[in-house]
């Protein structure tokens, strides 16, 4: 073999490995490109899970608010504790200081007349003894659970519908609808529309019942709505400080105009808090 042909031979080899290698290469980064965005997805099935271990459409949906409101952070701190301001129908509707533990096992309300509310985990109190306070076992089970709604909504007992996509007002929601098995909290009946905006992930605004001492019937007369208006992120935590209420139904999804608002002000963490119960202190009996 002359010179000319064993250099022309080993081109042909080397160019040959070369196309080798590219195509090599080529392969692993797209396999490695498809795995990044498979891992970039949370499994889902349509039949609640059942298959193969992954949560179900509605199931995803809700974890992903949680996971954009910030849950593991929120409940890695012990406690919560906020001043509320509350109006309802331009009247005064509560007004004091919350503090809760974040997974809302133990919540005390101090209200700016000197009485206070505590749920210990089982019973509803009110201090001191004389004080009268028609709504206490109301105000302190709901407004602390709208403050952490968007960190409860997988909670023991929550059950989810169908995710749905809807336009309201030149907005796009996902939406869905929250029930609750039998027996969770005092008023296991009430039901909310959630529905979170499809730009942010938050959740932007919750419909809902209040059968706390009514029939369902008579709740789903007239519905309400909160609207989280303004979000401040503290410790990389998502929570609304400034909340809206309106009149709501199917058709026309919020209307009119706001019947009731709220702000929250000194919103901190706290790792202790004192939930005991004093002496002078009455129970407050569940609603029949």
């Amino acid at each position: 073999m002359s010179l000319s042909q064993l250099v022309f031979y080993t081109f042909k080899v080397m160019k040959k490995i070369f196309i080798i290698i590219i195509a090599t290469l080529f392969f692993i980064s797209c396999n490695n490109s498809q795995k990044r965005e498979q891992d970039k997805k949370i499994p889902v099935e349509q039949d609640n899970g059942i298959g193969d271990g992954a949560p179900s459409l509605s199931t995803a949906f809700a974890q992903g608010v949680e996971k954009t409101h910030n849950k593991e952070a929120f409940l890695a701190h012990n406690n919560i504790s906020f001043d509320i301001a509350l109006n309802f129908n331009g009247q005064e509707r509560l007004k004091g200081t919350f503090t809760m533990r974040t997974n809302s096992s133990k919540i005390k309300f101090e209200s700016k007349d000197g009485k206070t509310i505590i749920y210990n985990g089982e019973e509803v109190y009110l201090t001191p003894k004389e004080a009268e306070m028609e709504s206490a076992r109301f105000d302190i089970l709901t407004w602390p659970y709208f403050m952490a709604m968007p960190f409860k909504l997988t909670d023991g007992g929550t059950i989810w519908s169908d995710v749905k996509q809807v336009t309201e007002k030149n907005r796009d929601y996902s939406k869905a609808k929250l029930t609750f098995e039998a027996g969770v909290g005092d008023t296991a009946e009430d039901w909310y529309q959630v529905y979170v905006d499809n730009n942010t992930n938050l959740l932007n605004y919750a419909a809902y019942i209040v059968t706390f001492g009514k029939s369902v019937a008579k709740a789903e007369q007239e519905p309400h709505a909160i609207l989280y208006e303004n979000y401040v992120v503290i410790d990389a935590i998502a929570i609304s400080d400034t909340w809206k209420f309106y009149n709501w139904s199917e058709e026309k999804g919020l209307y009119g105009e706001p019947i009731g608002d709220a702000t929250l002000r000194n919103i901190q963490f706290l790792e202790s808090a004192d939930y005991t119960v004093p002496k002078n202190a009455k129970k407050i009996e569940a609603p029949n």
